[in-house]
C-alpha cells in the first residue's frame, strides 16, 4: 500500500494596504492656508497618491487633479491611476510651496495640504499634523509651519531619530495593521497614523 502525502502551505494572510497618515480640518472648520496635514511613507507619488484618494474621495469627492511643487519630489507622474479613475499630476515651481499639495476635485472644491516629509520623526510629524489641522491655528504657510517646528525643537523635524517600527517602514517594511485614531479635537480628522 502507498501513501501520497501533500504537504500543506499555509494559505496566506490578505494583507491590508497602509492606510494614508493625514489630519483634516473637519467640513464645520473655518479654512485657511492649510486644510490638513499629509505625511507619506515615501517620496514615491506613484504609489502614495493612490493611499491618499481613497481615503479622500469618499470625504471630498473624487479627486480629479493634484498639483506639486517638483523641489522634493524626484520623479512625477503625469498621471496616476487610482480606485476606478486617474487622476492628473501637475507641477509647480513657483506658484506652489514646496511643502504643500494641492488638491481639486471635480465640482467641489480645492484643498490644500501641508506635506510633511516621510522621513519626519512621529514627535514632529504629530506636532505638524495638528498644527495644520487645528482650526483656529495661526495662518501660516506649509514651510513657515516646518520652519516653526524646526527652529522651536532646535534641530530639522526630518533628523528627528526614528522610532524602530517608523525606520522599518520608511525603509519599505509593512506597517502593522492601521487603526484609525478617534479624532482628538471635533475640529480635526485623523486617519492612519
Amino acid at each position: 500500500m502507498s501513501a501520497t502525502l501533500h504537504s500543506t502551505l499555509p494559505h496566506p494572510e490578505p494583507v491590508a494596504a497602509p492606510a494614508a497618515r493625514l489630519a483634516l480640518k473637519t467640513d464645520g472648520a473655518s479654512r485657511g492656508l492649510l486644510d490638513g496635514a499629509w505625511w507619506p511613507r515615501s517620496r514615491d507619488l506613484l504609489s502614495e497618491l493612490p493611499l491618499l484618494t481613497d481615503v479622500l474621495d469618499p470625504l471630498w469627492g473624487r479627486i480629479t487633479r493634484i498639483a506639486v511643487n517638483p523641489e522634493h519630489w524626484p520623479v512625477i507622474p503625469r498621471r496616476v491611476p487610482v480606485d476606478g479613475h486617474v487622476v492628473r499630476v501637475g507641477w509647480f515651481t513657483p506658484e506652489i510651496d514646496p511643502h504643500k499639495l494641492l488638491l481639486l476635485s471635480y465640482g467641489t472644491g480645492r484643498w490644500d495640504l501641508l506635506i510633511i516629509p516621510p522621513e519626519t520623526g512621529a514627535g514632529s510629524a504629530a506636532r505638524l499634523m495638528a498644527a495644520a489641522s487645528e482650526h483656529d491655528g495661526p495662518p501660516l504657510t506649509a514651510s513657515a509651519l516646518i520652519a516653526a517646528e524646526e527652529a522651536r525643537h532646535g534641530v530639522a523635524a526630518t533628523e528627528e531619530p526614528l522610532e524602530p517600527d517608523e525606520a522599518w517602514e520608511y525603509e519599505g517594511g509593512a506597517p502593522a495593521v492601521a487603526v484609525p485614531r478617534q479624532p482628538d479635537r471635533s475640529s480635526r480628522l485623523i486617519v492612519g497614523m
